[in-house]
């Protein structure tokens, strides 16, 4: 007798949503994504894929395609107000960082999704979870599944409803994330992270195309988090790339930093992924490269435990302390380097040279990218197995 299919519903059509749904509907089951907008739509701005990310992608079968106009990093810099550098961290064949357009991610995600199987339901709003695995909408209609998943962001409403909310905090903080055209003569592969006071200006490459730019300050700096970007104030701030902050037109956006911890990933038949259990600042890039993986994770341990709520909890116990550590040293890492007035700008010099060169300190920040990826060798055999027989 051929083994019954088994249902996913998953609220959330962002990259977390999209990957685990696409890892589903690839090792069997059928699977529904619901996204609340009236359309598949990804914020313009670029995206730092790590190792781990990269081979959650691949065993996906889908990095080709994300990142085939993504710039290949060589090196990660911090730059101080006075045109030091602080901390420099290469990339390399094994140790790789890129950088595509956040769109092309999002396209591929979806198309790779809908290859599978995989449904995708816009303007469909998630009001709740129940752990016997029913999702319930906000139009009152109710959908029942063998796994329910909540990748519905950091204000998750589902995590909230099921009581799993450990901690959310506003970090104070925010950025205004853009892409700009990139100039003939930008033809450098680095990653430069500028600090000036309580301001950071990241320029990074994305792909031969496009510059990737986020602008981080407090929330209650005024011209600084303005939209569209006050030119003048940034350029003030940041001399050394005032010409690239002149060429910013009227757009990109400001997001708030705020942190999440769950007391537990999952209740019941239901599991929280993405930044609705982990959501973190930026400070390491790690947000959606370990939401790749964990989802990667996720969909093995319920495919092949005796049931669902077994698999979730050997899931969570498999990953959650990489993604904790992770959470702990981007916290961390951001003390050190954020909270500095601009008349203290030297000590925090000081203060970073002395964190990354501490004993140890760089193989803890790094561990998440250097850690293996649960799920990527049998998804592999199985995309090569199907490759072979087309």
């Amino acid at each position: 007798m051929a083994k019954e299919t088994r249902h996913a519903e998953i609220a959330g059509a962002g990259l977390a949503g999209l990957f685990a749904g696409t890892a589903l509907a690839q090792r069997g089951w059928s699977v529904r994504i619901h996204e609340r907008s009236s359309d598949l739509r990804m914020f313009g701005a670029g995206i730092w894929l790590w190792e781990n990310g990269l081979t959650a992608l691949e065993a996906l079968g889908v990095l080709d395609e994300a990142i085939r106009d993504g710039a290949h990093i060589t090196a990660w810099e911090v730059i101080d107000h006075t045109d030091a550098v602080l901390r420099r961290r290469d990339a390399g064949p094994t140790d790789r960082l890129i950088v595509p357009p956040r769109a092309d991610l999002y396209e591929a995600l979806i198309s790779e999704a809908r290859r599978a199987g995989a449904e995708i339901v816009t303007s469909s709003v998630v009001e709740s979870a129940d752990p016997a695995g029913v999702l319930k909408l906000a139009d009152g209609s109710t959908h029942r599944a063998d796994l329910v998943i909540a990748a519905d962001g950091l204000r998750s409403r589902i995590r909230e409803g099921l009581g799993l909310t450990h901690s959310y905090t506003k970090l104070g903080n925010g950025a205004i994330r853009m892409l700009i055209p990139r100039l003939p003569d930008e033809t450098f592969h680095t990653s430069r992270e500028y600090w000036a006071g309580h301001r950071v200006f990241l320029y990074n490459p994305c792909g031969p195309d496009w510059v990737y730019l986020c602008l981080v300050c407090p929330v209650d700096d005024a011209r600084g988090r303005a939209v569209p970007l006050d030119r003048e104030t940034w350029a003030e701030s940041f001399p050394m790339v005032a010409d690239v902050a002149g060429r910013v037109e009227d757009q990109g956006r400001w997001d708030d930093f705020d942190t999440v911890t769950a007391t537990r990933w999952s209740a019941g038949r239901v599991a929280i992924i993405g930044d609705a259990s982990h959501g973190q600042p930026p400070w390491l890039g790690q947000a959606a490269n370990l939401a790749f993986a964990n989802a990667l994770a996720l969909s093995e341990f319920v495919t092949y435990s005796p049931d669902v709520t077994t698999g979730l909890g050997a899931w969570e116990r498999a990953c959650r302390p990489l993604t904790d550590h992770t959470e702990r040293w981007t916290n961390r890492y951001g003390r050190v380097v954020g909270v500095w007035p601009e008349s203290a700008q030297s000590f925090r010099s000081l203060a970073l040279r002395a964190f990354v060169a501490t004993p140890g300190v760089e193989r803890m920040l790094n561990r998440a990218q250097h850690t293996a990826v649960i799920g990527t060798e049998r998804l592999g055999a199985r995309r090569a197995a199907a490759d072979a027989v087309r």
